[in-house]
């Protein structure tokens, strides 16, 4: 079975429908948002689609390799991670389609005033994988 990777960003993808950011949430409504992920998560695993999920916290730095013996170079001139991707859930699916599927249903994640985010998630195939793609 072909494993995806469903991205949430924080920026860099089209607005969601509710666009609030979750700084802006009220307590229970980051509960509310958190027990859906951990239901979905929960779903998936009995039905043994599911592999990982994270949160990313928004802080990071960017890093490369600057040759021997020189200190490593952070950050730099380009967008940082840390501000577009808020986390991931990885899948192990029969088809493109279930992974597309479940993608649509964890986009439904309530956010502000306990409303569906309708955000729009990131589906990518792991590299290796050998993705079913019907036409």
């Amino acid at each position: 079975m072909p494993k995806y990777l469903l991205l949430k960003h924080y920026r860099g993808a089209p607005a969601a429908v509710n666009d609030v950011p979750m700084d802006q949430w009220t307590p229970d409504e980051v509960s509310a948002h958190i027990s859906y992920m951990n239901d979905f998560a929960a779903r998936l695993q009995a039905s043994g689609e599911f592999v990982d999920h994270r949160a990313l916290a928004p802080t990071g730095t960017f890093v490369r390799y600057d040759g021997e013996g020189r200190p490593p170079v952070t950050d730099g001139p380009f967008a940082e991670t840390k501000d577009l991707i808020a986390g991931w859930t990885v899948i192990d699916v029969d088809s493109r389609e279930r992974a597309l599927e479940l993608a649509a249903e964890l986009s439904a994640a309530p956010g502000a005033g306990g409303k569906p985010i309708h955000e729009w998630l990131e589906v990518r195939p792991l590299y290796g994988e050998q993705p079913i793609i019907v036409e």
